[in-house]
């Protein structure tokens, strides 16, 4: 089995995709205040900024800067993640949730990028403002509720 090995890059902002193991479904913005709850008690225990953050029924974008000297999002997201299954009902699972101990809620990964430079901090921020206009659920980004762009959107 191949071992990947994440990039350690100090005081770069990083877009992340995280997706639920069952695409299609409505989960994320069902429950959008038990995700909320799940970033705000992970933020108090280990600070990141966000830059950027777009939820969708079954995934979700965002763009974080963590603090000087600290590059360790995968336990952010691996307590994000934990937080927001506990108290759902769990999803199919497999023997290998089982023996993890995970409700087979999220997917096991998520995909990050560590942005280069102004022009791919840009294009991610668009990325995000405008994905609930790709997958079709609004015409506007700014209509779309659960997104940064009310906070800093321009158009």
């Amino acid at each position: 089995m191949p071992r990947y090995i994440r990039p350690r890059l100090n005081g770069v902002p990083i877009f992340f995709t995280v997706t639920l193991a069952t695409r299609g479904g409505h989960l994320l913005t069902t429950e959008i205040e038990h995700l909320r709850d799940a970033v705000r008690q992970t933020r108090a225990e280990r600070p990141f900024a966000i830059k950027a953050w777009v939820v969708l029924p079954d995934h979700l974008h965002c763009i974080w800067r963590l603090p000087d000297g600290d590059v360790d999002y995968s336990t952010r997201w691996r307590l994000i993640k934990s937080r927001f299954s506990r108290g759902l009902p769990a999803g199919p699972r497999r023997s290998s949730h089982i023996a993890r101990q995970e409700r087979g809620i999220w997917q096991r990964r998520f995909w990050e990028h560590h942005i280069r430079d102004d022009a791919d901090f840009a294009a991610h921020m668009r990325y995000c403002w405008w994905n609930p206009v790709k997958h079709g659920y609004v015409s506007r980004p700014e209509d779309w509720p659960y997104s940064s762009y009310q906070r800093d959107g321009d158009g």
